[in-house]
């Protein structure tokens, strides 16, 4: 039975279920030379090929400072880094010569191998029994800045409510994807627990709404009341059973 104290979880995801570092590392990299391989195989069945590849034209930085570019440009686009990156490859490669049709194809086929990629993660093997008992005892719902969809994952089905606050231009800390997410779950805020590993777009945003925190963080200096740190997500049950108890 729910409990009379607290009655939903929400989590963030990247670094807060999984590890992301190694993730992000990997897919930035990989679909990058994907498609200045592919594209240079194409060009060159084609007899086009430049005597400059697109990667030695336009290197790894050259397309993270573009996508900086435009979120400047777009600040409502800011926390939807699937469009700021498929935009920032249509760009250079229009740029780089390819008329904009074949230049916005490109980009598409490249963002389809990111997201392949961007959803080859490994959650810590305490998640998913975790996230299966108190998937029993409390409404849990998913919150991230990121454009993992959560659908793609096994873990998709402990999370009936999912928010990916950047594709509705409120990426944390703004208030309305922790808002958007307890009014899914039929709750309050104070019968809420927000579990994410960012002091700025976790801890902050969910306690000043009045929900209780578990911040995972390396360490503490005298944290306010209603934040708990803990070390790892494996700690949570251990938070939820003090906290059930108070």
């Amino acid at each position: 039975m729910t409990s009379a104290r607290l009655q939903a979880i929400t989590f963030d995801l990247d670094d807060t279920l999984w590890d992301n570092h190694g993730v992000m590392e990997r897919t930035e990299t990989g679909h990058y030379a994907w498609l200045d391989a592919a594209l240079a195989d194409w060009l060159e069945r084609r007899g086009e090929a430049p005597a400059v590849r697109f990667a030695e034209r336009f290197p790894l930085g050259a397309y993270q400072a573009r996508r900086l570019e435009l979120a400047r440009r777009h600040p409502l686009r800011r926390g939807d880094f699937s469009w700021l990156r498929e935009r920032a490859l249509a760009a250079l490669l229009e740029a780089y010569g390819l008329p904009r049709s074949a230049a916005c194809q490109w980009a598409a086929q490249a963002m389809q191998r990111f997201m392949a990629l961007r959803h080859e993660v490994s959650p810590h093997p305490e998640v998913e029994p975790m996230l299966e008992a108190l998937g029993k005892r409390y409404r849990l719902a998913s919150i991230t800045n990121g454009n993992v969809d959560i659908r793609r994952l096994a873990l998709h089905r402990h999370f009936p409510v999912a928010i990916a606050a950047g594709e509705m231009f409120a990426p944390k800390p703004d208030p309305r994807p922790f808002l958007a997410a307890l009014a899914r779950l039929d709750t309050v805020p104070s019968r809420a627990l927000h579990v994410g590993d960012s002091w700025l777009e976790d801890a902050l945003p969910a306690r000043r709404l009045g929900m209780q925190v578990a911040w995972i963080a390396a360490a503490d200096s005298g944290l306010p009341t209603g934040i708990h740190r803990l070390a790892h997500v494996r700690e949570l049950p251990t938070l939820i059973e003090w906290l059930e108890r108070r």
